[in-house]
Order: C-alpha cells, then structure tokens, then sequence
C-alpha cells in the first residue's frame, strides 16, 4: 500500500516508528509536511499538491496533526477523504476531539464518567461557577491548551477567584472541573486501535506536581486496567469517531473518569512502557480496513 503520513517533524519518535513499522510490512510510505500540502478545490477533481507535484494514488493517510495546525491540517485531510483516500482518523472525528468543550459535552450526552466542569466566558458570579463544581480545589483550563499547559490547580477559594479573573481578562474561554484528589497525581493512557484497547499505561505526576503529562516530567509504567476502565476508553473514542486515540482516564471514588480523547496520542511513552509495537498494530488496523472511498463522511462534515 502507498501510505501518507502527515507529520511536520519526520524525526519525531511517533513518526520516525509509523515509517519504521511501515517498511517493515512491506508498504510505501511518505511522510508530508501537512503546511506544506496546498489544495486545488475543485468541484470535480480535487487535488493536492506538494512541494511541485500533485500526490496521486495514495491508499491510505495518518495524519500526526499538532493543535496549533488543526484547521489547516484537518483541511488537508479533508481533502485525501474527498479524493477516495481512506483516513485513518477522519477529519470530523480530530476536530470533534480537539473542541474540548465539545468532546466533553458529546461524552456527557452518552453517558461516560466525567470530572464535575464548568465552562465559561465571562460570568457574573465566579462565586456560584465554583460552588457549581463543588467548590475548592479546583483545576482551571483554558480551552486551547494542551500537553498541560495553561492548566492551574486552585486551593483555595481565594486562588481560585483570582486565576479564573486573571484569565477572564485575557478574553479566553476556560473549563473549571473538579480535583480528582484520589487519583493522586496520576492518570492512565488508554491507546485505542478499533475496537479495543491495546496497550495501556500509568502516568505519575514528579513529587509538587498534579499534572501528569510525560513532557512536563511525568513517568509512565505499564498497568493492568479494569473491565470498566477499558470500556469507557473504547467508548469514548467511538463517540469520538477516532480508530486510533489516547484516551486519559483518573480512577475517582465513583469510578473511571475521562479526562481527554486525544486524536494523536504519541508512541514513544506507551511503546517504551509497555514493550508492545503499537505502530504494528495501528498498520494491522490500516490493512483491514483502508479501501477506497471506505471513508464514512467523505469530507462531508
């Protein structure tokens, strides 16, 4: 099979492990700067361009799509969808999952546990927006943030009043959810290919910290999970509409909670942890099921 994968860092272990596991299964694969793809809109015969040359023939995409490009990337993988390219995770899927608010608001509809969230703009009683998810402490978000960045656990209700003031006067959208304090500083990843869950792990939080992201010193070991944490994780990627997420769970006293779906969970973490070739069992995944125009919306949504 002729596989893109749109990345805009080729040495990036994620990516660098897609080629590798790739070749290895006897497929062509390229990988595209997803910034560097530009698009002839035609009614038609759509098409896409790179560096000089119109990509053709391609029988699958996997698109590595960071958040700060998520319009102009899920734009690109419209189009392979418009053109007949099956997309491992689809355009409306990533976009769904990226809109914190909407994800959250998607997995509440289908019943998943969820930490008691706030969302707001600018209210006119921080007061009751804190009482509203029981008070102190609490984890302050803004909507756009990731890898743990822009999230700020308030203690108090001094602290609190004062975070959610000082991002209100950014003019930003903020989620205010409840602090999962039994989950003690850790959080499991649940990597998701289909149907099931096939690799899982625990991330811990370094001591004076809440937030467990690998980047920001996190360690990560392998975990058993439960029947019901592996549940909710293949859910909630279904609700998604994602083949392949990195679903973050805390384990709370009324059971497994998500945090975040995420569209392109990293592989070095979960492979390093658990020893599994993830990236074999992603392209396992691509050649069951990658066969033209097999993609649900077609670019539609």
């Amino acid at each position: 099979m002729k596989i893109a994968i749109l990345s805009r860092n080729k040495s990036l272990y994620s990516t660098r492990r897609l080629v590798e596991a790739g070749k290895a299964r006897g497929h062509e694969v390229h990988v595209l700067d997803v910034l560097r793809s530009y698009m002839n809109i035609a009614s038609h015969k759509p098409e896409i361009h790179y560096k000089g040359e119109q990509l053709e023939d391609f029988d699958a995409v996997i698109p590595r799509i960071g958040a700060s490009v998520t319009f102009y990337g899920t734009a690109v993988v419209r189009q392979f969808e418009m053109m007949g390219v099956y997309s491992l995770n689809e355009s409306v899927a990533i976009s769904r999952s990226r809109d914190k608010l909407r994800s959250l608001q998607l997995l509440s509809r289908k019943g998943i546990g969820l930490p008691v969230t706030g969302f707001a703009h600018s209210p006119d009683d921080i007061q009751d927006l804190l009482k509203m998810v029981g008070g102190p402490p609490v984890v302050i978000k803004l909507l756009e943030g990731t890898q743990g960045i822009g999230v700020v656990l308030a203690e108090t209700q001094k602290a609190a009043e004062s975070v959610i003031e000082a991002f209100l006067g950014l003019k930003t959208h903020i989620l205010v959810q409840e602090y999962i304090k039994e989950a003690g500083g850790a959080d499991i990843r649940c990597f998701v290919v289909g149907e099931r869950v096939v690799a899982s792990m625990q991330r811990q939080a370094p001591e004076g910290e809440f937030r467990s992201n690998l980047h920001r010193g996190g360690s990560a070991s392998t975990i058993r999970i439960t029947p019901e944490e592996r549940s909710t994780a293949v859910r909630a990627a279904r609700i998604m509409g994602l083949n392949v997420a990195g679903v973050d769970i805390l384990r709370s006293n009324h059971g497994p909670v998500v945090m975040e779906v995420n569209s392109s969970p990293g592989l070095e973490g979960i492979e390093q942890a658990t020893g599994k070739d993830v990236a074999g069992m992603i392209y396992h995944f691509i050649e069951k099921h990658a066969k033209p125009g097999k993609t649900r919306t077609r670019g539609q949504g």
